[in-house]
């Protein structure tokens, strides 16, 4: 496959010149950038014919150019948003979905989550693809080719997209930046290795390595079954304040758990979500794992020395289950509201964010789509990850995945599988098996690598050695591969800034210290010119404004989008960003100062006591004093808002009064009592703005800190 050029761009802008587009008002081929040079160009064969069928003004998020086209004899599709002449400086914004999906996904949101109207606000136009096609996401063992939907696409709508522009804006060729979460940080980071000259600079976040995938899924399946019964008391020793050791009151087998995960990198922070942790993307690479590896589960897991299921420890028999019942009744789509679980069954498209992408790999519903199965009896365990054997009628023989746990009687079933659904007749006989389920939570013992992932140190004996036995292949870079095209190296081009957050319960935050280990073997002492690596805290996976657990989690778009402005300035000004943050990583867990130039990056850091402390025993009634202190970090801005949260509500309904001078830390306080006895966690939230503007929703960077507050 040849290396997507620089020079692409210029054969597009020969194909309009020689079809009698104009570029500016005046002949394509009086630009600079073209004459010369059109018999030298390289091109990827499959992007040869672009084409636009929609051109048109719009006015909402604000007034901008949309336009909508592809390529011809492929399924690419791209939306470009311009916007007016005054407002561009010469740049694009290109974000890259997950997987590939559809290539007008951005439109409709609003506030922080516009990246429509933050590339405008930035003086920047707008790209999203469908990445070449849902019919080409990646899968391993499949004949789809990678590279197609991890860059190649991509690249090309970037590439043409500077045709478009310069024709509306004059003939100097546009700066671009991708920007992608999750699995588009794997394709982001794919395009900056495989191509020269599409993209100037990127932003990948919330990262993953080559051996994310099963691995942070399988351990953290592991350790929600082996300590479901302990995770309360874990969540609570671990939050701010508590005087309480989490091994305190676990088991060795339990304790050993809390440790393996630990070690992988799974925060322990984060577990204030164990209530609320699913399959989420395992729900789409479960099936893939088995295929991949079905010795492994029929056979060697339960069968043979070393592996868990070999022997298995008493909670592991008591999590099995195999057992028959019948269909009483099916839930229809369209049934759904009036079925008393509207909440459980309601539907929600993937906005092709990094924390719910995966939805776009299992389907779409229907009105007649089965959506929930009501059994005539179910198994009394924890029915998550459970495969759904058909026995009797039509879809006999066919397999549903257990996506959710069962509520009452009823099966909530995933959509992965709509002809099987639509199969399923009341009386039909089902088996939920979770066997394989429960073989994958420790798959991740025997997908030991060779070199540079301590998380797996754990599984070596004295001698470096594997202590497990270990399976025939790695399957991570496989996944890293039908993501992006290729496993990253470290090898691009361009400038970087990889965000990581330290309560992301998916990407584990040390892969990105392990790909800026990789950029540091191929950098050298460039490094520091062209790389940077921002840890936040408090951000979980979800790139979305609101938050579920808002007084434990703060946005991280802010930081996202001020990174991209940043990038942007590094390349066409030379301005340096903030240096990478500092950071340590002990047994798979980083930790950063708590001072907030010591610790680097843009995120300000809050300080917060209660009577002087991170915790304060009160009486009921008896006012609790709270006084904190804000940081920015030198030269990343000013606070521009702050608010409380006294009851645990997330409301942040009592805004903070806020003094700052230039350079100084931001001092707040306030006086609260308790009306009733219990244990309260209050939470201060802050955010800061490089433009020092409280009123632009863009680049307003977050943080908080709690206090416990026991009343009495």
């Amino acid at each position: 496959m040849p290396r997507v050029s620089l020079y692409f761009s210029i054969m597009m802008l020969a194909f309009a010149a020689m079809n009698g587009n104009q570029v500016f008002g005046q002949d394509a081929t009086h630009c600079d950038v073209v004459t010369g040079v059109m018999m030298q160009l390289q091109q990827d064969p499959l992007f040869t014919q672009p084409y636009v069928d929609m051109d048109e003004w719009r006015d909402k998020p604000v007034r901008h150019r949309y336009v909508h086209g592809g390529f011809k004899g492929t399924e690419t599709r791209f939306s470009y948003y311009f916007p007016a002449r005054e407002q561009y400086e010469g740049r694009f914004f290109q974000y890259i979905t997950p997987v590939p999906m559809d290539e007008n996904v951005s439109q409709g949101a609003t506030g922080e989550d516009d990246k429509i109207g933050f590339s405008l606000a930035s003086g920047a136009y707008f790209i999203e693809t469908n990445g070449g096609g849902a019919n080409l996401v990646g899968r391993p063992g499949t004949s789809v080719d990678p590279t197609i939907a991890g860059y190649r696409a991509n690249a090309a709508a970037a590439q043409y997209s500077r045709v478009v522009a310069m024709e509306m804006y004059g003939c100097q060729r546009p700066y671009g930046y991708a920007f992608g979460g999750s699995g588009g940080a794997y394709r982001t980071v794919g395009g900056l290795e495989n191509t020269e000259g599409v993209w100037d600079g990127a932003v990948p976040f919330v990262m993953g390595s080559p051996m994310a995938i099963p691995n942070v899924f399988t351990v953290r399946m592991y350790a929600l079954r082996v300590l479901q019964d302990k995770l309360p008391m874990i969540a609570d020793a671990v939050d701010v304040g508590s005087e309480a050791d989490p091994y305190q009151h676990l088991s060795a087998e339990e304790a050993s758990a809390f440790s393996e995960v630990s070690k992988m990198g799974f925060p322990m922070q984060a577990w204030y979500m164990y209530d609320k942790l699913d399959l989420h993307g395992f729900a789409a690479l479960f099936p893939g794992i088995v295929a991949a590896d079905p010795s492994y589960f029929s056979d060697d897991f339960w069968h043979k020395p070393g592996y868990e299921g070999y022997q298995a420890p008493r909670s592991l028999q008591a999590a099995k289950i195999q057992h028959r019942a019948k269909i009483k009744k099916l839930i229809l789509a369209r049934d759904a509201e009036t079925s008393g679980l509207a909440a459980l069954l309601k539907a929600q498209a993937s906005r092709g964010l990094a924390d719910d992408a995966f939805k776009s790999l299992l389907g779409n519903s229907a009105a007649d789509l089965p959506v929930a199965i009501e059994l005539d009896s179910v198994p009394d365990k924890s029915t998550l990850g459970a495969d759904i054997f058909v026995k009797t009628g039509k879809a006999s023989g066919e397999k549903l995945l257990a996506t959710k746990q069962l509520v009452g009687n009823y099966l909530l079933v995933g959509e992965d599988a709509r002809d099987v659904l639509l199969k399923l007749k009341v009386g039909d006989e089902m088996e939920i098996n979770n066997l394989n389920f429960l073989a994958a939570q420790t798959y991740h013992r025997h997908q030991v690598p060779e070199q540079g992932y301590p998380a797996w140190d754990q599984f070596r004996d004295a001698q470096g050695k594997p202590i497990y036995p270990q399976r025939p292949m790695i399957l991570g870079p496989l996944f890293a591969i039908a993501a992006a095209g290729t496993v990253p190296t470290g090898k691009f081009t361009g400038k970087m800034i990889v965000l990581e957050n330290l309560y992301d319960t998916e990407a584990y935050p040390w892969q990105g210290d392990w790909y800026r280990g990789q950029a540091q073997m191929y950098l050298g002492d460039e490094l520091n010119d062209n790389f940077r690596l921002w840890y936040s805290d408090h951000p979980n996976h979800n790139d979305h404004g609101a938050q579920r657990v808002p007084t434990q989690t703060v946005s991280y778009l802010g930081i996202l989008q001020q990174a991209l402005r940043d990038v942007s300035a590094w390349v066409e000004q030379g301005i340096a960003p903030p240096a990478t943050s500092r950071y340590t990583i002990v047994d798979g867990q980083v930790r950063v100062p708590a001072d907030a130039d010591e610790r680097g990056g843009i995120q300000p850091v809050i300080q917060l006591l209660a009577n002087g402390e991170k915790r304060a025993v009160a009486s009921v009634g008896e006012p609790v004093q709270f006084s904190a202190t804000i940081e920015v970090p030198k030269g990343t801005g000013k606070i521009v808002e702050a608010a409380w949260d006294f009851d645990g509500s997330g409301a942040f309904s009592s805004p903070a009064k806020l003094e700052q001078a230039v350079g100084d830390p931001v001092v707040v306080s306030a006086s609260h009592s308790f009306g009733a006895t219990g244990t309260y966690f209050v939470t201060l939230r802050a955010a800061s703005q490089r433009e020092d503007d409280a009123e632009t929703p863009y680049a307003r960077v977050s943080n908080l800190d709690r206090v416990r507050i026991i009343v009495n």
